[in-house]
């Protein structure tokens, strides 16, 4: 993981006049800009001056607090007010895919507000790196342990909303030209591009304990197991899959928002760096593991009321665990790929091994989401 936008060593300033303490669930010390680096500094000041007008406040009055890497929550003070945005630094593609889905895709399926605001665009001159410019949302994110059932009614409307829609929108050419695919075809390849990144570890390319020969022969018996049953699941999606549509791509709770609004709670997604095209099972399997298996009936209830109050209708249980369990799966055959590739080509890179058994538990531990 890259370190922070700190100094040029990742960590907080800890001296200067704009330090001061920041809130709880931040880093220690508020920030001055400047800590984000010199990537597209000139740029980003440029935007916010154009985003808080000519009354803005000088750069020194702005107060940095990092969320986490590549995200800052940026406080301005000035004439007796406060404003709180979220800078978010990403490479071009993604910005270019959280820019589409916020200005182009949402609005197009009357979803305009089940995103983050976004007040500016400003890229650094090389055009490697981009900063977008967000409204905070606040301290409304949702908990995995959360069961107010408002909060959790009003983000699995929305995530219906978003899947009925996009289903067969025109746009979805688009959404997979700049987005990805997420459907049929990412669980083929990944399956593929994993069985051919672990057959290739082994002498004399990589060395090996014997611990990590098993590891690596688990690893390729539960991947070729699954190419056995690759008929039979892909007949279960393309049956029972339902429509193409729109997927976030990435629904952990942490990027699920809830925010007040004059007509109750209204929900927001976040982070549409993974957004791509594929059918409703790859965005509902990531949501509902995100809980105790005890919460996932009533959050399906809910998704199961939404979808069909608009028309659409969903397979029976045990189709959906063969749909969730075959997205899962797809992850977790792609998250073995990149380690694999960086024993066999990065120059000695042993933890690889570390990562691959972090793989192998998440096989070992997968559980069908829900009762039968």
């Amino acid at each position: 993981m890259k370190p922070g936008d700190g100094g040029r060593d990742g960590r907080p300033r800890e001296s200067g006049p704009s330090l001061r303490k920041a809130p709880e669930g931040t880093d220690a010390f508020a920030l001055p800009l400047e800590a984000i680096g010199e990537e597209g500094l000139p740029e980003l000041r440029g935007v916010l001056r154009e985003i808080l007008g000519e009354s803005s406040p000088a750069d020194s009055e702005f107060v940095l607090h990092r969320l986490k890497p590549r995200v800052h929550r940026l406080v301005v003070e000035g004439e007796g007010r406060v404003r709180s945005l979220i800078l978010k630094r990403m490479d071009a593609a993604a910005a270019r895919r959280n820019e589409l889905v916020a200005r182009r895709w949402l609005p197009a399926m009357g979803l305009a507000d089940g995103c983050a605001p976004l007040l500016g665009v400003a890229a650094e001159r090389t055009g490697r790196r981009v900063w977008h410019v967000y409204e905070d949302l606040g301290e409304g994110r949702l908990e995995p342990g959360d069961r107010d059932p408002r909060r959790l009614e009003a983000i699995v409307e929305l995530i219906a909303r978003l899947h009925v829609r996009s289903a067969e929108h025109p746009l979805l050419a688009e959404c997979r030209l700049h987005g990805g695919d997420l459907g049929i075809h990412s669980f083929t390849s990944n399956l593929r591009d994993a069985l051919r990144a672990l057959e290739a570890l082994r002498p004399p390319w990589v060395e090996m304990s014997p611990d990590e020969r098993d590891l690596r022969d688990r690893l390729l018996g539960r991947l070729r197991a699954l190419s056995d049953e690759l008929p039979e699941r892909v007949q279960v999606m393309v049956e029972a899959g339902g429509p193409e549509m729109l997927l976030h791509g990435d629904l952990w709770t942490i990027n699920t928002f809830t925010l007040p609004s004059p007509e109750g709670l209204r929900a927001c997604l976040i982070d549409w760096d993974h957004a791509g095209v594929g059918r409703f099972g790859y965005d509902l399997s990531t949501f509902l593991y995100r809980f105790p298996a005890d919460a996932r009936p009533g959050l399906l209830d809910l998704y199961r009321r939404a979808v069909e109050k608009a028309g659409g209708r969903l397979p029976d249980v045990r189709a959906l665990n063969l749909l969730f369990d075959t997205a899962e799966r797809a992850r977790y055959a792609n998250r073995a790929i990149w380690p694999a590739l960086a024993l066999l080509h990065g120059d000695g890179a042993r933890w690889g091994f570390g990562e691959l058994a972090e793989v192998d538990g998440w096989f070992e531990a997968l559980k069908p989401a829900l009762p039968e």
